[in-house]
């Protein structure tokens, strides 16, 4: 894909070196276009090294090209990390005085601005005006992290790290793939990236595997990654939701700019899921609960002395309490991760939790743990409705996010 990283001039300048590079370890074209605030942080070798590409900040370098057309139509992507305060503003207010600001008038794809600045900035009336009128103009904005600033400053400003802007960005761009070219079903051809049929609803997305305490270091837990519920994550803050996310243990970054809520064992993801659900227009529970937790734990590390038998007990039931509790507008969205158990297994699991969707994936081997891909089968109450056969965990977060779109009723939506 074709990716444009605009960079504006803070010190923050030196972590797009960072993104640039996983952005080109995924295989991705992409150009740079600093500010000259932004050279005097980093220099254009830097830049032209790491990217494979020539780098200017002025419309007056190459003018025969007309680059910030060129770069502007054929781009898939615009990412502008760190965006300044000032290049807030004049994005905001459609300047075209420099290379980049040029080039996000000219773009038509997906832009992504990720704010660093100092908190008083941030904050000022200005600066919120500005970044609430490049979001009605369907830019996405990310909340900065809160945490060291230049110097001895911290607060909210900070530019989220590089590998958690990473996460957010695949979230919008398309994920082509040949295994992928002829879904079961039809999904609208226009390109994923540029959907946005999810603005303005707030959904739910749990993610990663829970623990149960036996005693001070030791657990029982499961295999899973939380990247499945990551991807998810990403590609519905893409399409515009408001995201809450629950995490319990994950082995990956978590998006930038989304709500995420922190938890630890199978209860605490029950107390907080029941509750975000409440309030969701739409609840994916990809999270993996531990289905047993101990009797009893111990407050003290157990010695090893010959066998020991652990006394199990059944944890509280997250997706059945959640489609108990489910309003009739609202859409649910269940995982049956199974290793010998087929489509009716996954049917009744529908139909038990209350669950408008249930998408069933084989995890026989623990082959999808981990991995960048996954299999799965989506069913309604009707029967089968998409299947994905080894394709990135992207491409299924966009399937899932489909067919959620395709139940949530008309009202609301802009």
């Amino acid at each position: 894909m074709n990716i444009v990283l605009g960079v504006s001039g803070g010190i923050a300048a030196y972590k797009a070196c960072i993104l640039l590079r996983l952005l080109k370890e995924s295989g991705h074209d992409v150009h740079v276009i600093p500010t000259e605030a932004a050279l005097k942080f980093v220099g254009e070798a830097t830049w032209e090294a790491l990217s494979g590409h020539r780098v200017a900040s002025g419309v007056f370098s190459d003018v025969s090209e007309v680059k910030h057309v060129r770069l502007g139509r054929q781009a898939d992507l615009v990412v502008v990390a760190p965006a300044t305060a000032d290049l807030l503003a004049r994005a905001a207010h459609g300047r075209a005085d420099d290379l980049l600001t040029s080039t996000l008038l000219t773009a038509t794809c997906p832009v992504v601005f990720a704010p660093a600045m100092h908190t008083e900035m941030w904050e000022h009336a200005a600066t919120r005006a500005n970044v609430a009128t490049l979001r009605e103009r369907g830019a996405h904005v990310v909340e900065p992290d809160s945490g060291r600033l230049t110097g001895a400053d911290t607060g909210p400003g900070r530019l989220p790290e590089p590998e958690s802007l990473f996460a957010l960005i695949k979230g919008f761009l398309p994920h082509p793939s040949p295994r992928d070219a002829s879904p079961r079903t039809g999904v609208d051809a226009l390109p994923i990236s540029r959907k946005r049929d999810l603005l303005g609803r707030k959904v739910l997305v749990t993610a990663g595997g829970t623990r149960e305490p036996i005693d001070p270091v030791r657990f029982i837990g499961n295999h899973s990654s939380g990247r499945q519920g990551i991807a998810l994550a990403a590609a519905a803050a893409a399409r515009g939701a408001d995201v809450h996310l629950i995490a319990a243990h994950i082995d990956a970054p978590l998006p930038a700019g989304i709500s995420v809520e922190r938890v630890s064992t199978t209860g605490e993801l029950y107390e907080a899921t029941v509750k975000a659900a409440a309030e969701a227009d739409a609840a994916v529970l990809a999270a993996a609960p531990a289905d047993f937790t101990p009797k009893e734990r111990s407050d003290r590390k157990l010695k090893r002395k010959g066998d020991l038998d652990l006394a199990l007990t059944s944890t509280a039931d997250i997706s059945a309490a959640v489609g108990r509790e489910k309003r009739p507008e609202q859409v649910l969205v269940v995982f049956a991760a199974e290793t010998n158990d087929g489509p009716e297994h996954a049917m009744r699991k529908r139909e038990a939790k209350g669950a408008d969707l249930v998408v069933l994936n084989d995890v026989s081997g623990g082959a999808v743990f981990g991995s960048a891909e996954n299999s799965v089968t989506v069913f309604d109450e009707r029967g089968e409705v998409d299947v994905r056969e080894r394709v990135s965990k992207e491409v299924v977060a966009d399937a899932i996010w489909d067919a959620v779109s395709a139940r949530l009723p008309l009202s609301g939506r802009d």
